[in-house]
């Protein structure tokens, strides 16, 4: 059996080029989601390694769309070769039913992985030599909401959950937590 892994980053990317990449190749069932590739707690991933038994091709349009470092990307294809699933990259032209193909494998997620982190270096320099040329600004701090009094003395009385309180102020986790300990952190102390 042909089955095929689809991955965007985010809701509003279109899974469109994907999916018409593999349209003509027989797959039979398609995992798709819409998850970063970051870490490998990803529930269409896991269905897929799931799903997928002895003698299936699974077909992805490019193993980025699989992982996003070769150590994830390795460990992946090591858990399909002990289901005894063949792995195959339509834009790298990667199929590890061959030697030849387990070899490109790790020669290009290495080179994909080297060139990801030399762009993340590239970008922490040029962060540092504008923040000494004072041209960086970084990210506008988030405003705290009209409703934060309310809604923190709700979660601090234990009347609803961090998670509730962190949807009632539009925020994330880090970022809630975050303001809290500065909200707690700017308060005048007490004199005995």
């Amino acid at each position: 059996m042909k089955v095929a892994y689809i991955r965007v980053s985010t809701e509003d990317q279109n899974t469109a080029r994907q999916e018409e990449a593999i349209r003509n190749l027989g797959v039979e069932k398609a995992f798709i989601e819409k998850v970063s590739g970051k870490n490998m707690d990803r529930p269409q991933l896991k269905a897929m390694l799931d799903y997928v038994r002895e003698g299936d091709t699974l077909i992805v349009e490019s193993y980025s769309r699989l992982a996003r470092n070769t150590k994830d990307l390795l460990s992946i294809i090591e858990e399909l070769e002990k289901k005894g699933v063949a792995f195959v990259s339509l834009k790298e032209n990667i199929d590890t039913s061959t030697p030849q193909g387990k070899l490109m494998l790790t020669i290009f997620a290495g080179l994909a992985q080297f060139e990801r982190e030399c762009t993340l270096q590239r970008q922490k320099e040029g962060i540092a030599i504008a923040k000494i040329e004072g041209r960086y600004k970084g990210r506008k701090p988030v405003a705290i909401p009209d409703n934060w009094n309310e809604v923190i003395a709700l979660w601090k009385k234990g009347e609803i959950t961090a998670k509730v309180a962190q949807k009632k102020l539009g925020m994330t986790p880090a970022t809630f937590y975050r303001k809290i300990k500065e909200s707690e952190s700017s308060k005048p102390y007490a004199i005995r």
